[in-house]
């Protein structure tokens, strides 16, 4: 049956709600730390590439990396550093992609935002957004062929990605085979530079889900309580065998598309309105408001993680860049087939 469901903060078990809040806020901090520090180095030409930010996403990006458990399935974007790191990736997997260090995940050889772990269930990003949709699909079925159950696959996507084909056929084929898929939209008002007045042509993205036949979920993208448990109850239902789960977050890009971009496309007035409120911010005023945290605590926290990133720098600079002399540069997933290795 398809449904429509909308969350706000509502009252919960006041232990366990401090416990994932003072958690995910933890990430969520994080991640906005080190992106701070990656942007510090790009503008330092200590970085080669873009960088893009995830700042105002953080809420709706830590609430889906903490909803997923080990043995699942998480496709990420440029913008979901602090799903990455509540999903278990580490720091050094981030700073030595971006800065071209041979013992990254990618050895230094695909760009610095396309990392991943495929045999960790970290899928490394495609730039084509759309595409990420039916490669976990094609996953989740790859394991249902398999015998492997209680899989989960989460996919990260913006609202441009959900104009595309690679959008419609991958989410078509996730509703007909009733995957485990949980789609999690932020819907940042712009693809890029291009109004969702542009994109699509229905009153609310989530509307989409009702074409498809799967479950739609309505969140509020800078309410971290509220992503928390809109992602933890979509994981719970595609689990459980509820099929695709289809999920949009409100909330707007606080920065540009990228580094290199300034945003001057972005209505002023939307930022003055409630998408325009920092998640972060939403998420610290509701600590000291509970008292769950004070602010000389929030204050050690944030020079701990600043420590965090800037050791996980440090060792990052000391590391080689690869040899092109001597680097293999042969696929990592095919190197059983190259000549010697047969």
């Amino acid at each position: 049956m398809v449904q429509a469901t909308a969350v706000s903060t509502a009252s919960a078990d006041t232990s366990d709600l401090k416990a994932r809040f003072l958690a995910g806020y933890r990430w969520m901090l994080l991640a906005r730390v080190t992106e701070e520090k990656i942007a510090a180095l790009y503008r330092g030409g200590k970085i080669t590439g873009g960088v893009f930010l995830g700042k105002g996403q953080e809420a709706l990006s830590t609430a889906t990396g903490m909803a997923l458990r080990k043995g699942d399935i998480f496709a990420p974007l440029i913008r979901d550093q602090a799903g990455r790191l509540a999903f278990g990736e580490s720091l050094l997997d981030c700073t030595r992609t971006y800065m071209g260090s041979r013992l990254g995940p990618m050895r230094g050889r695909d760009g610095n935002v396309h990392r991943g772990r495929p045999r960790e269930g970290i899928l490394a990003m495609i730039s084509h957004l759309g595409a990420m949709l039916p490669v976990v699909a094609g996953s989740l079925l790859a394991r249902r062929f398999q015998g492997i159950e209680g899989t989960v696959g989460a996919v990260s996507l913006g609202d441009g990605a959900t104009s595309t084909g690679a959008f419609h056929e991958g989410i078509n084929m996730a509703a007909v085979e009733k995957l485990p898929l949980v789609l999690v939209i932020a819907n940042n008002q712009y693809a890029y530079s291009t109004p969702t007045s542009r994109q699509f042509a229905c009153e609310d993205l989530v509307d989409k889900a009702v074409g498809y036949g799967i479950a739609g979920h309505s969140v509020d993208g800078t309410d971290l309580e509220a992503c928390l448990t809109v992602l933890q109850r979509a994981v719970a239902a595609a689990r459980a065998g509820g099929g695709p789960q289809f999920v949009v977050a409100s909330l707007l890009r606080l920065v540009g598309h990228g580094e290199h971009d300034d945003a001057s496309y972005v209505d002023p007035k939307l930022r003055k309105t409630p998408l325009g409120a920092d998640c972060l911010e939403v998420a610290e005023k509701r600590l000291l408001k509970e008292q769950w945290a004070d602010v000389t605590s929030l204050r050690a926290l944030h020079e701990e993680l600043q420590r965090e990133v800037e050791d996980a720098v440090a060792i990052t600079m000391r590391e080689p860049l690869p040899d092109p002399n001597t680097e293999d540069w042969c696929p990592l997933a095919s190197r059983h087939l190259s000549d010697g290795n047969q």
